[in-house]
């Protein structure tokens, strides 16, 4: 009896010693106790919890099953095992000890809770319901396992009964962090912004260095447009856990929404470099070489996401967007094709692969698309795909009805998603009118620059893809594509000066100029001419002839219906772009377009040089010398064979551009003008 006292009592030391935090005291003590007592089983059991502790989990199972060895019906050992195994990911070894735990006491509410767990990891979520309701049932205020409970709910989709549980959770104990935090996740999926914000503040509250909680705070912040504090929130997360993957991730995609590419390329990078397995890393990585014009590097990103992930859709999507842009039309339809037989419901696809085809009646994918637009689940971004996509399938088929219905309803819908008002970009042309009409002043004095721009401007769908691949084509020339960097640096001009009042300064030019200089030597390119062809930078010309007194400006004009109809037919994925989704906004910002374009031509006569679509496709050669000889550039036969050129050409006209000049698209408008009538009506009647 004095024995088992002593030994009781030298447990108990050894129980203080791990309580205070001195785990390898409470480790050393035990083990001295088992050479004295080899067949005392709780001894092994507090030796597996200490080595557990320190980390040492194979040698934690073998202490733990040498207790069972010597007392089979040790509870504790088995649900003690089954932690180990559980945290060795070895998850159904875990679910075989809680269950022989369960055996030997049936009502172990932390076993049951557990065993909810482990079976939720081996995705067995019914069952785990199961489990965390019994251990609710022995221990009604056990507030892990209401917490644990309301997780799977929300799996499950029962959401009503998992925030019940949560809140259940709160009125126990209303300082556990981690419940905030799954009520705020459950809040946002429900679209509840501000009260998931507000769940994930209080986390935060609770415990500051919550890094998920930061994290998805900095996510619904991104979300609603507040990107400077979604990044303040990112940044908070990887201060606490530099080796934080999916903040990194994040925090690159907020740089990119603000179109800072290479910024959000180191994030991307660091994301990488901490899991180099990330698939949605190198997936984002590519979009941002790929905005960056840097095609190689995107392209190696995409092939690195298939070889991580074969079956990730958007990634074989992109690549084919990548592929038809380089005029490899043959891969880059297969590409198309391989997505859609990942995702048979994904509707970019089914739109990109469209455009590349001409449908039949009997086309698999047509009859498909048809029947996934009377789908009621489709979400609306959805929906304007698949409008788009089904809209270019009745073109082929000549079926007019059905093509105006599709494209008015996908257009419709467009437009809604962009919260487009075209009253917007008709105050902007009047801004800029008016403040370039009260400062006509000479522009300041630079120092000449290595690089030439060229800017090529107009409507979209005018030609300016067109001739940008003409100019593109002369060895001294390198075509950058549509570079938004102009317009980055003039919007927060323009919103000064509405805000403020303010008059256009020399300093403004000049931070212009030196802001896009820096931008087209950072594409570090050989040549000394560059082509911007961004067709809307025609609000910029302003800008532009202050800034670079020397620029080149070539304006693309061309039929008014042919341009209207050739857009209004298109999706565009830029999300400033909100004209061409309503027939009458459309017409509205054509007119003010044409009337701009007469503003800067009064404005800086003989600057801007015009050139018809319809005459460079009827006398190409002669257009295209005079093109060149404004350019101040000699004559190479190569500008002639465009066709032949391999950069990539990232629009709408990519594919056009990839064959000889043709005659006659400016007309194709005609035979759809009893639908066209609203267009016809606005621009005949200005």
């Amino acid at each position: 009896m004095t024995d088992h006292i002593s030994l009781q009592f030298e447990i108990n030391s050894v129980i203080e010693l791990y309580s205070n935090g001195n785990i390898q005291g409470a480790l050393d003590s035990v083990e001295a106790l088992i050479s004295q007592h080899p067949h005392e089983s709780i001894l092994y059991n507090i030796d597996g919890v200490c080595l557990k502790s320190s980390g040492q989990l194979e040698m934690a199972v073998k202490s733990f099953e040498k207790a069972i060895v010597i007392n089979s019906n040790f509870a504790d050992a088995h649900y003690n095992l089954g932690l180990t195994f559980q945290e060795l990911n070895q998850t159904q070894a875990a679910v075989e000890n809680y269950e022989k735990a369960l055996v030997i006491q049936p009502n172990y509410a932390e076993v049951h809770n557990n065993l909810g767990i482990a079976q939720r990891e081996l995705g067995k979520i019914d069952v785990a319901v199961k489990s965390y309701k019994k251990a609710l049932t022995i221990k009604p205020d056990y507030v892990e396992a209401h917490n644990n409970l309301g997780n799977a709910l929300h799996e499950l989709g029962e959401i009503d009964e998992a925030i019940k549980h949560y809140y259940k959770v709160i009125a126990i104990s209303p300082d556990y962090a981690e419940v905030h935090h799954n009520l705020g996740n459950i809040l946002n999926d429900l679209g509840q912004t501000d009260e998931a914000i507000k769940s994930y503040k209080k986390t935060l509250s609770i415990a500051p260095d919550y890094i998920d909680a930061h994290n998805n705070l900095g996510n619904i912040l991104k979300d609603l447009g507040q990107t400077h504090e979604a990044i303040e929130s990112y940044e908070k997360a990887l201060a606490i856990e530099p080796e934080f993957a999916e903040a990194h991730n994040n925090l690159a995609n907020a740089l990119k929404d603000l179109g800072e590419f290479s910024e959000a390329i180191i994030f991307y990078k660091q994301a990488i470099a901490v899991n180099p397995n990330y698939d949605d890393a190198y997936y984002n990585l590519g979009v941002s070489h790929h905005e960056l014009g840097q095609t190689d590097e995107a392209l190696n990103c995409y092939h690195k996401v298939l070889d991580i992930n074969p079956d990730y859709a958007d990634a074989h999507n992109n690549l084919g967007n990548i592929l038809k842009e380089l005029g490899q039309t043959d891969a880059a339809f297969n590409s198309y094709v391989q997505g859609l037989a990942i995702q048979p419901n994904n509707t970019m696809i089914h739109r990109n692969l469209g455009m590349m085809k001409k449908y039949t009646e009997e086309d698999t994918q047509f009859t498909h698309m048809q029947s996934l637009l009377s789908s009621t689940d489709l979400s609306q971004s959805d929906r304007v795909h698949l409008c788009f996509a089904l809209a270019k399938a009745y073109e082929d088929l000549e079926m007019k009805d059905e093509l105006f219905k599709t494209l008015n309803e996908g257009n419709d819908l467009r437009k809604k998603e962009l919260n487009y008002s075209i009253e917007k970009d008709l105050i902007k042309h009047s801004t800029y009118c008016k403040l370039f009409k009260s400062s006509n002043k000479k522009p300041p004095s630079y120092e000449s620059s290595a690089i030439s721009p060229i800017f090529i401007v107009g409507m979209p769908r005018s030609g300016t893809t067109l001739v940008e691949q003409i100019i593109s084509s002369h060895p001294k020339v390198h075509g950058a594509g549509e570079l938004p960097a102009l317009n980055n640096l003039v919007a927060p001009i323009i919103n000064d000066n509405l805000i403020n009042d303010n008059s256009l300064s020399d300093k403004n030019f000049s931070s212009v100029r030196q802001g896009y200089l820096n931008n087209l030597f950072s594409l570090n390119v050989s040549e000394s001419i560059i082509t911007d062809k961004m067709p809307t930078n025609f609000e910029n010309i302003g800008f532009i002839l202050k800034a670079f007194p020397e620029a080149k400006i070539i304006h693309l004009k061309r039929d008014a219906m042919a341009i209207c109809w050739s857009i209004y037919q298109r999706y565009f994925p830029a999300e400033g772009l909100g004209f061409p989704y309503n027939m009458e906004d459309l017409a509205k910002f054509y007119n003010s377009y044409a009337h701009m374009m007469a503003f800067w031509h009064e404005l800086f006569p003989n600057q801007i040089y015009d050139i018809s679509y319809e005459d460079l496709t009827k006398n190409q050669e002669e257009e295209t010398k005079k093109l060149l000889e404004y350019c101040e550039l000699e004559w190479d036969e190569r500008c002639l064979n465009f066709h032949t050129n391999k950069r990539a050409v990232k629009t709408t006209s990519s594919m056009q551009v990839r064959q000889k000049m043709y005659q006659g698209s400016s007309e194709a408008w005609r035979k759809y003008e009893a639908h066209l009538k609203p267009l016809i009506k606005i621009l005949e009647n200005t």
